[in-house]
């Protein structure tokens, strides 16, 4: 049976019709709550949801445009129910009665000058073509592709040596520095 066909007889309260529209369009409905809630929710909210649509539709069987079909008005339901179930889900957080100075004091700031200034030296102790190869990715921002090709590198070899570079670095900025 068509959608229409289908339609016409949800418009006359037909329990078989809103049977068939059941098993026919699960599925889909359940495709759109799916995409709406962007994996938020369980698979019984789903379900509830999936048949709160069909509720809605045997409550408004009368009011269905059967030329239009059911697949748009489906559709818009369900995108309206998982909306809605979104909106009461979501969590709210408490207000803090002050809130945190954004800026870092003087102790935060001189630790990241520090910080940078190891990162820094431990990359210029790279050798070449290394440190060019880590400042252009790393903080240019540049290609991998392209600066394997203007450092004659494969992109291969370029991948190996920025993973035995970030080694190198951990090592060298964990010198010093105590573990629990």
């Amino acid at each position: 049976m068509d959608e229409r066909t289908l339609a016409r007889k949800l418009n006359k309260n037909s329990r078989s019709a809103l049977d068939q529209a059941v098993a026919r369009f699960t599925p889909y409905v359940s495709a759109v709550i799916l995409r709406a809630l962007a994996g938020r929710a369980c698979r019984e909210d789903v379900e509830e949801l999936c048949a709160d649509v069909f509720v809605a539709l045997w409550a408004h069987a009368g009011e269905l445009d059967p030329d239009q079909g059911l697949r748009p008005w489906l559709a818009a339901v369900a995108r309206n129910k998982a909306v809605d179930w979104l909106r009461r889900a979501r969590p709210s957080a408490p207000i803090p009665d002050s809130a945190p100075d954004p800026s870092p004091g003087p102790e935060e700031l001189a630790q990241q000058r520090d910080q940078s200034a190891r990162l820094w030296a431990a990359v210029d102790g790279l050798g070449e073509p290394d440190r060019t190869l880590f400042v252009r990715y790393y903080y240019e921002g540049d290609k991998l592709k392209t600066i394997a090709a203007e450092l004659d590198l494969s992109q291969t070899a370029a991948k190996q040596r920025l993973f035995r570079g970030r080694k190198a670095l951990k090592a060298a900025l964990q010198e010093g520095v105590e573990t629990p």
